[in-house]
């Protein structure tokens, strides 16, 4: 593990004064947003604010990230250069939105070879991969094993929705009103095939937002079931959710607990099965208390 990666705040690239509120937040990661947040004609303005926030601001250790416009619009490649060639080193990933095949991966990749080569920067900048359409799921495998640069994939909720021609049951599209009309996860499939694809491959797997931010249960539903699917965080679209969601996938007492009665009882690795309370468990099980373990230390818990 590099940082936490619970939360992920997406906040408009054109709005300066919500650039320095998500800095003083306790959100693990900024992504400062060029894509669906801001409208066309203010795109290269944009892209001056967030150079000025990335130059300025104290981020507090955060995660910082920048989403780019897709690849299938003017915007992207301008992104790229402007943004990396001013402040590429305050940069920890591009978020790539709307990723369907490795090709859109590779073109992110090299530029930033370049850019990183002209610079004469050191430190290397990832690559988030939105999965957001029919399309980029099923290439997930090839995405996923498209670059060493690769850190996350990240379902998209919304576009995933349209590319598929499922109906508009919220205002927002982003995870309300799912039991109306269908008996279960709606998304269970598709969020299931991007971890999969994830974690056979070392990276993390991020849920998408929940559209209405006043409420607090739905998202915490929400959050529940993309952490029972294995997502290691989610986006959030306001700060009033980061609480909720940092709490969930934060390993709660009673896990902490459990994980260390496991592996204390484990601790003689010879042996395939131990007994606790009356329990079988056996290495599957004491893998994961391991990666519970390894995440309350992470975060300081323990």
């Amino acid at each position: 593990m590099d940082k936490p990666c619970r939360t992920t705040l997406s906040v408009p690239g054109n709005k300066e004064k919500m650039h320095a509120k998500a800095a003083a937040s306790n959100v693990d990661v900024i992504m400062l947003d060029l894509e669906d947040s801001v409208p066309a004609d203010q795109k290269e303005a944009a892209r001056k604010t967030v150079i000025d926030s990335l130059l300025s601001l104290d981020f507090n250790a955060k995660c910082v990230d920048l989403r780019i416009n897709s690849l299938d619009t003017p915007f992207a490649y301008k992104d790229l250069i402007q943004v990396v060639e001013a402040a590429g080193d305050h940069l920890d990933n591009i978020v790539v939105p709307k990723v369907n095949d490795e090709g859109d991966i590779h073109f992110v990749s090299r530029l930033l070879d370049g850019l990183e080569m002209a610079l004469g920067q050191k430190r290397q900048i990832r690559i988030q991969a939105c999965i957001e359409t029919a399309q980029g799921l099923s290439r997930i495998k090839e995405i996923a094993e498209a670059d060493a640069r690769l850190s996350a994939l990240a379902f998209g909720i919304a576009d995933y929705q349209a590319s598929i021609g499922a109906g508009l049951i919220s205002l927002s599209g982003h995870g309300e009103n799912e039991e109306q009309v269908y008996p279960g996860h709606r998304w269970h499939f598709p969020i299931s095939r991007m971890v999969m694809a994830a974690k056979a491959n070392g990276l993390l797997a991020l849920d998408a937002p929940y559209g209405n931010f006043k409420d607090d249960h739905g998202l915490k539903k929400s959050t529940d079931l993309g952490k029972a699917l294995g997502c290691d965080g989610k986006w959030v679209i306001h700060p009033d959710q980061i609480d909720t969601v940092n709490q969930v996938f934060t390993p709660s007492k009673e896990e902490i607990q459990r994980a260390k009665q496991i592996l204390e009882a484990a601790d003689d690795r010879s042996r395939g099965a131990v007994a606790v309370d009356g329990r079988m468990v056996d290495q599957a099980t004491i893998r994961i208390a391991r990666r519970v373990w390894d995440q309350a230390v992470f975060l300081g818990q323990v």
